[in-house]
Order: structure tokens, then sequence, then C-alpha cells
């Protein structure tokens, strides 16, 4: 079934709000103020309290639409379909518009704070590669040929691909070399292919051969699990405050998958913090003691023992035991022995593990999964007292609904950005700084 709609406004997951017979439509590929023909998905019931559709034809189109540079991601009706780029269709200062009015609408439904506005800061060189080239780390399937493969969106068909777009140069370079589109892998397997930035100067990267080098064996074609080629442990670097950060993490592992936002995050996080504590002595009147919830492998703990207070007392809390080994050894290599690394769910740890002497935090960082920290961790963080929480959130409803809590239980949100480290799809990095 088709019709011609008028698009209303932004919804989530990268779609937009139409209306047929008064019943709301959920629209793919979509920008407000259009005038689109849609194609329904089937089957479209009458009883239905909404239906969803994707456009397959654009009468009057909206200023921030752009023709796909990403083909195959982009709508059915011209041969796209595999999905991983929802707002393809979309300028970049679009995608940002997007993102700033995703942020506000849920923070004021979910977390009944009204925000005049939401700063969304691009990663450095989204520009100039037209926001592609950016995933570090890229998932896909073999089809029953062995060739590397989309799943199309609704179906079981896999599509061939022989390329990446938004994979960074080094992951492409790294997938040519092993030989990863030429179909001659294991069938209907599952594939990851992870590769840290190279942190040299592009001129030193220049050419394939320059950029083989710099990539080495720090890199990982996983099949089903294991590695094929390349290193299970791979090295990744980063500089804050000019000083350079080096970790061991997992292949298979967690990390920050833009280029950029491991050094970004880590930079605004810290510059936050020092915002916020001018002028505040530690609670404890001789150190300050810092909570790292959800650290994963130390992202964001060896910045925060080594620039905030080189003498803080550090707990870093993480659930996956092969990320918090890495930290472990992270810390280790830095130097760092101010850090209580504990394993564990964060709930449970946060009730129990803790020495003493860091029980009472001035600075509570936590940079939980997408489903958020949830209220009861919210709770704990709250009856700590820190004066400080800096919250890193990969989706703005778990905020939203976390900021609830927090609210509710004494803090005031004291700022909020929005940080675009998933160009081209409708995800988007906030983070909110709360003060007791």
């Amino acid at each position: 079934m088709e019709a011609t709609v008028d698009i209303e406004r932004y919804a989530d997951q990268g779609r937009c709000v139409a209306h047929i017979d008064g019943r709301v439509v959920f629209v793919r590929f979509a920008l407000p103020g259009e005038r689109v023909r849609i194609a329904l998905d089937e089957p479209a019931d009458r009883k239905d309290r909404f239906w969803t559709g994707e456009v397959v034809e654009v009468l009057e189109a909206s200023p921030d639409r752009v023709e796909p540079a990403w083909p195959l991601a982009g709508p059915l009706s011209t041969g796209g379909g595999v999905g991983g780029a929802d707002l393809i269709h979309v300028s970049l200062e679009g995608q940002e518009r997007w993102k700033e009015a995703a942020v506000k609408d849920v923070m004021a439904r979910l977390g009944h704070v009204e925000l005049d506005e939401v700063p969304v800061y691009a990663m450095p060189g989204d520009e100039e590669t037209g926001g592609l080239n950016w995933r570090t780390r890229i998932e896909m399937i073999t089809d029953d040929e062995g060739r590397s493969s989309m799943h199309r969106r609704g179906s079981h068909v896999r599509v061939p691909i022989d390329t990446m777009p938004l994979a960074t140069r080094a992951v492409l370079e790294a997938a040519a070399m092993n030989n990863i589109w030429d179909g001659d892998l294991p069938a209907n397997a599952q594939l990851r292919i992870a590769v840290p930035e190279p942190r040299v100067d592009a001129a030193d990267i220049a050419t394939p051969e320059a950029l083989r080098r710099a990539i080495g064996d720090n890199y990982a074609v996983i099949v089903d699990g294991k590695v094929r080629h390349g290193s299970r442990n791979l090295t990744e670097r980063i500089v804050v405050d000019g000083r350079e950060f080096t970790y061991t993490v997992d292949a298979a592992g967690f990390w920050q998958m833009h280029r950029e936002a491991p050094q970004v995050l880590p930079q605004y996080v810290v510059d936050q913090i020092r915002e916020a504590m001018d002028g505040r002595a530690p609670r404890n009147g001789r150190n300050l003691v810092i909570w790292d919830l959800y650290s994963g492998s130390g992202l964001f703990t060896l910045p925060l023992a080594t620039l905030i207070d080189e003498h803080a007392k550090l707990v870093s809390i993480e659930g996956a035991k092969t990320a918090v080994a890495n930290a472990r050894r992270n810390l280790k290599a830095a130097g760092v022995h101010t850090v209580q690394a504990l394993c564990g769910d964060v709930l449970r740890t946060l009730g129990k593990d803790i020495d003493p002497q860091r029980a009472h935090p001035d600075i509570v960082v936590l940079d939980p999964p997408r489903a958020g920290a949830k209220a009861k961790v919210c709770a704990k963080i709250a009856d700590s007292g820190a004066p400080v929480v800096v919250y890193i959130a990969c989706d703005p409803a778990s905020l939203a609904r976390d900021t609830a809590t927090l609210t509710q239980r004494g803090y005031a949100l004291r700022s909020i950005a929005a940080f675009d480290i998933y160009p081209m799809t409708h995800h988007v990095e906030t983070v909110a700084v709360f003060t007791k």
C-alpha cells in the first residue's frame, strides 16, 4: 500500500512522523516539512495503533536532503536497505539539528528537564570526509558462498558488499590486505574487523603501503569469535591534555568506535570536571576520591587518575573480566597505583567491595551501556553524596530516565552536550554534568 503524506517532525530510530486518516505513521528516509510518497510496511492492519513505512518518492524536499553517499544503505526503492546508516539522506548540518531535537525532546518527556539548546559537536575530520570513514570496528556476516554481506532490512536476504564506506581507511586497508572482499571466508559466519586508528600525521599514511606499515599487526579479523588474522590484543593510543595514553584492549570487546571519540570524550570530561570542581576542596580534606563506573578497559580511568589530581584515589568498576584485566594492565604500564580496579556488577559492587577510604566520592564518572545505569545505581550515586556526577550516554533516552532519578534525589543538571560520534546514523553520544 502506498500513500502521499506530509512529514511533520522527527521521531525516534531515524524516522519521522506523518499521519494517515489520524493514524501515526513512522517513516524512514524522510525529513520534516517534506511531502513524500511512501510504501507502508506489510502487514498494515487497520487495528494497529501506528504504521511504519519508507519513502519511495520525494515530491517536496527539505533543504537538509542530500543524495545518499552510500546508496546501498538508502531506501529499498532505490536498491538500498542494508541498514547501518539511517540518516544517509541527511546533510551533516541537518543531522546535527536532528540530534539536538532528539535530545531536547527525550529530556523533556522522560527527564522532565526543558532545554533551550543542546550543542552538538562534530568530530575532527568528519566534515572533510563527508561523515564517512569513521568506524574503527565493523561487523558483517558472510553468505552461503563466504562473501562479506549485510542483511537487507526486514528480510533474511544477505547482500554481498565489497566495501564499507563508514569504515576508516585503516579498516578498509586491513580488509583489503586480508582479502575480506574476495569471498574466501567461511560461509554463514559472523565477521568483525577492528583496527586502532594510527596516530600519525596524515602525510605519513598517504599511500596504501605507508598505511599498511603504520597498521602493522595491530589489527584483528575475527571470524565466529576466533582471530583469523592479526592480534587478539590491540594497542590504542590517545592524547589528552597533550599527554599520550596507551591501552591494551580486546579486539572483540568494547571500545569507542569513532576514530576520534576516544580522544575527544575524555578531554571533554576532564575539562568539565575541572570547571565543576573549581574552588571545591576534597570532602576528606586531603585527596580527591573519584568513582569511574562501567569503566571498560580504562579509557577514562587513566586520564582521571593523572590529569585531575595525581594523588586522587580512584575506584573503577566494570563487569567484563577481560576488560578489567586489561584495565589493570594499562594502569600498571602507566605507573598508576592509586586505582582500586574492581570486577563485578556495578550495583552489587558499590554495595560491598569499595575501600572505606574511597567510599565518599567527590566525583562520579559513569559510562553505562545503552540501557543506562538505571534507578538503583543512580540512587547509590546520590546516596554517596558526590558533589559532581558526569554521565556519558550512548542513548539519550536512558540518560533522560536516569536524569529524572538524579534530579529527584537532589542533583541539578549543570550542563549537557552532544557529540556526533555516529555520523550517518540517528545515534548520538551525550555528556551531562550534574551537581549536588
